[in-house]
């Protein structure tokens, strides 16, 4: 009967200790947090400052940006997709609201994370506008040296409502 018992409270405190343990495994380290935040900011700066190379330069030289037209597949190919929608558009106003989500560290090296978010921008064309553009974005990110990069962002597009008919 103690043996039972005994073996019943070894069990009790691996079923709480397991769950504790990866909970502690999965957090993700408050610096890592804010040098992905700076990644975000340099993004964001780039784009509202309608700069395609330092854009690009966030990227991996193997990264993937999957577009809702398509992916793209390194960064030559990606800083061209920017400079052509910069000669197009003036964007601004690019806000990213990841800060609600947090990266999720993939493998156990640390040097790769996932995150995802949601994002809006304003686009002003030569021939009208501003149009306001939303949506979603997730990526795979991975350190190099002292350096946060996308591998790999995705971004969607959401329509817009649809109008109301009377």
């Amino acid at each position: 009967m103690k043996i039972r018992l005994v073996v019943a409270l070894v069990w009790l405190a691996i079923g709480f200790a397991v769950p504790a343990f990866t909970q502690q495994k999965d957090t993700v380290d408050p610096q890592i947090i804010e040098q992905l935040n700076a990644l975000t900011k340099k993004f964001i700066d780039a784009v509202d400052n309608n700069d395609a190379a330092t854009v690009a330069a966030l990227y991996t030289e193997d990264a993937v940006f999957v577009t809702p037209q398509g992916p793209l597949y390194g960064r030559e190919a990606i800083q061209k997709f920017w400079t052509d929608l910069f000669k197009q558009f003036h964007v601004s106003n690019h806000v990213s609201k990841d800060d609600s989500y947090s990266p999720h560290i993939i493998g156990t090296a640390g040097n790769e994370v996932w995150r995802n978010a949601e994002w809006s921008e304003t686009l002003q064309g030569q021939n009208g506008g501003p149009i306001q553009l939303k949506g979603c974005w997730s990526a795979i990110e991975i350190r190099e040296g002292d350096a946060w990069k996308h591998r790999m962002l995705t971004v969607n597009v959401t329509p817009p409502p649809a109008a109301e008919t009377k």
